[in-house]
């Protein structure tokens, strides 16, 4: 896939106003000296000429002072003025980083849905527009100045060889021309490579994170997989090199070939120039004249080539940016989104059919379901029945590809997902633990209570986490990482601390409790890492937070779906069974299959192979 980006505004314009909005006096300031600065090579030649030309034993001081006191001045300028350049450049540099990426992850975060994150192009794209958004655009501005420096340059010495000869003006000025196409061409290889390698360089950071991740460690220590991971990310760099590596021979050849060009027209011109001397036809001044045209002219043709194809390929790695910035919404938004009422009578799924692309198999298949207002529903089924997939669609990260979910009967594509989500809470089966406090952790719950530490406590107790958190090093104010440690921690940098995986699902869920009286309440997995007295003490405390309330519920522990008000089993898509736990034991279908087969575990071998014989080969 090319690495261009659609969108109606120009890249140059969109990098030009990045910049511009993020710094304009420094833009200013630095575009005034950078042009003035393409002036003083051409003037301290023609001040070093007039010098030379009036040098002799006739010579007065009062004819080479003003020459002599230009050039100190010109000397003076250029000695200072780099140095300004450059904190300007870092300043305007800075300021653009700071505002490209502010753009960029306040786009990030306004994507309404999931699918953009799935999208192995898409976090391509991103993961070059973090690289590109911070340093392009005042590499772009930069590369501008420098094309308007050295195009001075290039004029005013081009004019000082049209005073000395016409025809070696001529043969100069195309000689630079290759010189510019072949950059140019050089640049489009180099972004066009860097987007080839992108996720070539993916599977090699993967594969490095593997072998620097804590939570990866154990496994690749005990099942010595080191070597092999370390195979994998080596093969990947290689096989990164090797494309850079091609462009960058191509490069050698080029410019080889193009500096021989410069050194035969260099040396040339200098021939032309002793042959003239020697007749008298040019003086020492014109020969010096001569030699700087020449040499500055060059290089500022090699300076313009490279700061046009610099500019070429920094716009082309920017229209990773702007294909981000200018990206549509993942989920087609309502013009005038309807007002959502609050949860009345229930949700309704009507011929629910969902599928992640035309490319993959059908995930939902005509599901018809209604979650009554006040009751649980759980769902159970196999992995890979739809369960998760279908809570991503109550929570409108994805809409359905066919059929409707309706909300007390208003149809969730035309509410503000944004709305939708905050009528909801939820704990999800892959919940994160945030590298922050224990207290801001379940705050993020409601981020009004961020300060409101009896809310927070509240919550922690309703988890079960209120006596862990509160005998941590700082109680809820201890930091739940060992990855980096908080200004406020940096005397004391080992008070960070790692919970297990029972104790994160806790934090999980008080930060679910805490969103408080939500109209719908999601629950996926949410004992999955708790022991059995915990998960006993998880679910009485759910079940008293969602009493009188409308709740999903996913589990494979089929004991603790038994009090749902309806029970609906997932299979392949479909919905297969539905009812209370008693009506669906007495039916003998897949729910009492599924539920004797977990059931068998806890039998004594006296029941015997014929009553559990799936699941009561124990080893010794």
């Amino acid at each position: 896939m090319s690495p261009a980006a659609p969108g109606r505004r120009s890249g140059l314009l969109l990098a030009a106003g990045l910049a511009a909005g993020a710094a304009p006096v420094a833009c200013v300031l630095y575009g005034v000296l950078s042009v003035a600065s393409g002036l003083l090579t051409v003037a301290a030649a023609w001040l070093t000429r007039s010098v030379l030309d009036n040098l002799g034993p006739g010579a007065g001081m009062s004819t080479l002072l003003a020459p002599a006191l230009g050039l100190t001045l010109v000397g003076a300028i250029a000695a200072l003025l780099p140095h300004v350049c450059r904190y300007l450049s870092a300043e305007v540099d800075r300021r653009t980083a700071l505002r490209a990426d502010a753009r960029l992850f306040t786009k990030a975060a306004a994507f309404p849905g999931l699918s953009r994150f799935e999208d192995p192009d898409f976090l391509d794209r991103l993961r070059l527009a973090r690289q590109s958004g911070g340093r392009v655009p005042a590499q772009v501005m930069n590369a501008a100045l420098g094309l308007a420096r050295s195009a001075i340059t290039v004029t005013g010495f081009l004019g000082s060889l049209l005073v000395l000869n016409p025809v070696l003006t001529v043969l100069v000025a195309a000689a630079g021309v290759p010189t510019l196409c072949a950059e140019i061409a050089l640049s489009r290889r180099r972004a066009g490579a860097a987007w080839r390698v992108g996720a070539t360089e993916r599977r090699e950071w993967f594969y490095s994170g593997l072998l620097t991740d804590a939570e990866a460690a154990k496994e690749v220590r005990l099942f010595a997989i080191g070597g092999f991971l370390r195979d994998r990310m080596l093969a990947e760099r290689r096989t990164a090199d090797a494309a850079r590596r091609a462009v960058d021979r191509r490069e050698v050849a080029v410019q080889s070939g193009l500096g021989l060009l410069a050194a035969l027209m260099t040396g040339g011109s200098l021939l032309w120039a002793v042959r003239e001397t020697s007749r008298g036809e040019l003086s020492a001044g014109d020969v010096t004249l001569l030699v700087a045209a020449i040499a500055g002219t060059q290089s500022a043709f090699a300076a313009l080539a490279h700061e046009a194809a610099r500019a070429g390929e920094s716009l082309l790695i920017f229209g990773h940016y702007r294909y981000v910035i200018e990206a549509p919404p993942d989920l087609e938004l309502a013009p005038d989104p309807r007002p959502l009422p609050a949860l009345r009578r229930g949700i309704e799924l009507r011929d629910v059919w969902f599928r992640y692309s035309e490319r993959h198999p059908w995930v939902l298949k005509g599901v018809n379901l209604t979650i009554p207002h006040g009751g649980c529903l759980a769902l159970v089924g196999l992995n890979g029945a739809g369960k998760t997939t279908l809570v991503k669609l109550l929570c409108r990260f994805y809409d359905p590809t066919r059929g409707a979910i309706l909300w007390d009967g208003v149809d969730l594509r035309e509410v503000d997902p944004a709305e939708l989500r905050d009528r909801i809470t939820a704990l999800f089966q892959d919940f994160v633990q945030y590298d922050l406090t224990a207290a801001e952790n379940i705050a993020l719950g409601d981020l009004g209570a961020l300060d409101d530490e009896e809310r927070i406590v509240s919550a922690a107790r309703r988890a079960g986490a209120h006596n862990t958190l509160r005998e941590l090093p700082k109680g809820y104010q201890t930091p739940l990482t060992r990855s980096f440690f908080m200004e406020k921690d940096k005397d004391d940098p080992e008070s960070g601390v790692l919970l297990s995986g029972g104790q994160s699902q806790r934090l999980a869920l008080a930060r679910a409790f805490l969103r408080g009286t939500r109209d719908l309440m999601i629950l996926d997995e949410p004992s999955a890492r708790l022991d059995a007295e915990a998960e006993s003490e998880i679910h009485a405390s759910i079940t008293r937070h969602r009493g009188g309330r409308t709740s999903v519920l996913i589990s494979h522990r089929m004991g603790s779906l038994r009090n749902a008000d309806v029970i609906v089993v997932l299979s392949g898509g479909r919905i297969v069974e539905r009812g209370d736990h008693a009506r669906l034991l007495a039916v003998g279908g897949e729910y009492a299959r599924l539920f004797a087969l977990q059931a068998t575990g806890y039998l004594p071998d006296a029941t015997g192979p014929s009553e559990g014989a799936a699941l009561t080969e124990v080893s010794p």
